[in-house]
């Protein structure tokens, strides 16, 4: 039988799991860490017929090697384990990869960036699935790829072994497949060609993982340079200032017009006069969109781009965006007390992408920083707070080097709270004191200092919004 042997028990790590053991696989999960929950699922699986090993790290046994090696996103590629186990010849990819081995038969959509990804594969989804297609979003998204692969893939085997090579199986139900692909999933997938590609944005982030700006970026293009259709937001700086001399075929998105943003290539969706415009006629009112900020509306046009290059028409685009209801974590409105709105924007793990959710919102503003640091330029972030924040309450482990740097740039609005209890009450008291419009969580940070997740920092905040402002 063959073997294979998986890192992780996240989502994306079960889901694998389940694929392989499902097709005949002998499977090991190998997971670090051990917890009540992580035991739980161990059972579960093992009455799958799934092997987990907790508080255990993949080791290579020379006299059992398996053929197959799946990497959940959150296993770094550069893991010694795995150079040995790629420098020995064992297929050795990543979950989404494996995923694509299974569903390559149907087209998909791609959409990779710093920011902004989450927002753009769901309104491409919304939009898609209103057009009548079968078009799940998953990845970082919705479910993950190889829970796809279990549930949509036909009935009919060419081979237990999904080596590149393989016969691709039917599937009858699936129609597109929408991806949030992060920079850790393109890594470990060598193969992998969406139809459509999408590149939202590009700023520095991950780079205690990638180590450079330029192999980050090396990474996110070797996706878009496999797909035979290549969209992109026309008014991020970085991807402009390369315009047409690196992506001569692409199809570039602009909120600035039809002549887009200064230096930048002509755009082929843009916005003029209130409305989306493609190159044959207008598509829909921007306002439609009931979402706030410039970026928002980038989101937008790189979601018509691809549905247009889908062959979709106008008619359910505007549907679907009319009806659109927001995405949770990302400027999600939680509750609105005594005419303050508290503001969920979970998803904001790094610098640019709390600059963007601070710009968007109402001023004056009660914000709500901090996690697990990373390596970024806070700049823009640091002159926003001071635009536009009345204070900033710090959670965390960066709170006490979020405070120098606040005290570095003259703002002195601060205070450590440590915790989401302690900051709930007390934004709600300073939204008050200050007559602010606004009480946001926008981290500019990860959260697993505190949290599983950005999804499980959100959901805290809306608990506590909720449970302390009605109690």
């Amino acid at each position: 039988m063959l073997k294979a042997q998986i890192i992780g028990l996240g989502r994306s790590g079960i889901a694998a799991a389940r694929l392989l053991q499902q097709e005949g696989w002998q499977v090991t999960l190998f997971d670090r860490n051990s917890s009540e929950s992580l035991r739980s699922q161990q059972q579960t699986l093992a009455a799958e017929g799934i092997t987990v090993k907790l508080g255990h790290s993949l080791t290579l046994d020379s006299g059992d090697l398996p053929q197959l090696i799946v990497v959940s996103p959150g296993a770094p590629w550069d893991m010694p384990v795995l150079i040995a186990a790629r420098n020995q010849g064992i297929d050795t990819i990543g979950e989404l990869e494996l995923a694509w081995r299974y569903l390559n038969s149907c087209p998909w959509v791609g959409i990779t960036g710093t920011n902004g990804k989450t927002t753009t594969t769901a309104l491409i989804a919304a939009i898609f699935q209103t057009a009548g297609f079968h078009a799940p979003a998953c990845g970082n998204i919705g479910y993950a790829a190889c829970e796809l692969a279990v549930t949509e893939k036909g009935t009919e085997k060419e081979t237990i072994n999904p080596s590149p090579t393989s016969v691709a199986k039917s599937h009858k139900h699936l129609d597109w497949v929408i991806a949030e692909i992060s920079s850790y999933q393109i890594e470990s997938s060598r193969d992998l060609t969406p139809r459509i590609a999408v590149w939202t944005t590009f700023t520095p982030d991950h780079l205690n993982r990638h180590y450079t700006l330029e192999n980050y970026y090396e990474i996110k293009a070797s996706l878009l340079r496999r797909s035979p259709l290549q969209v992109f937001n026309g008014d991020d700086p970085y991807l402009r200032q390369l315009g047409t001399k690196h992506w001569p075929n692409a199809y570039w998105t602009s909120v600035k017009g039809a002549t887009g943003s200064e230096g930048g290539p002509r755009p082929w969706i843009y916005i003029e006069d209130g409305w989306v415009i493609d190159p044959e006629e207008p598509i829909l009112k921007v306002d439609s969109l009931r979402m706030v900020g410039d970026h928002n509306q980038q989101n937008l046009l790189m979601a018509v781009a691809t549905a247009r290059l889908a062959g979709i028409e106008k008619e359910a685009i505007a549907q679907a965006i009319a009806n659109f209801p927001g995405v949770p974590h990302r400027l999600e409105h939680i509750i609105t007390w005594q005419g303050i709105d508290f503001i969920n924007d979970s998803k904001a793990t790094n610098y640019d992408a709390a600059q963007v959710g601070l710009a968007a919102v109402a001023a004056p503003t009660i914000l709500i920083a901090g996690g697990e640091a990373k390596a970024g330029d806070d700049t823009q972030w640091l002159q926003t707070i001071q635009a536009k924040a009345a204070a900033v309450l710090l959670i965390g482990e960066a709170a006490p080097t979020f405070a120098e740097r606040l005290k570095q740039v003259g703002y002195d609005r601060y205070e450590i709270v440590e915790t989401m209890a302690r900051a709930i009450p007390r934004a709600a008291e300073l939204a008050q004191h200050y007559n602010a419009r606004v009480v946001l969580l926008s981290p500019a940070c990860a959260s697993f200092d505190q949290y599983q997740s950005f999804e499980h920092r959100g959901d805290d905040f809306r608990r506590l919004c909720q449970n302390w402002l009605y109690d």
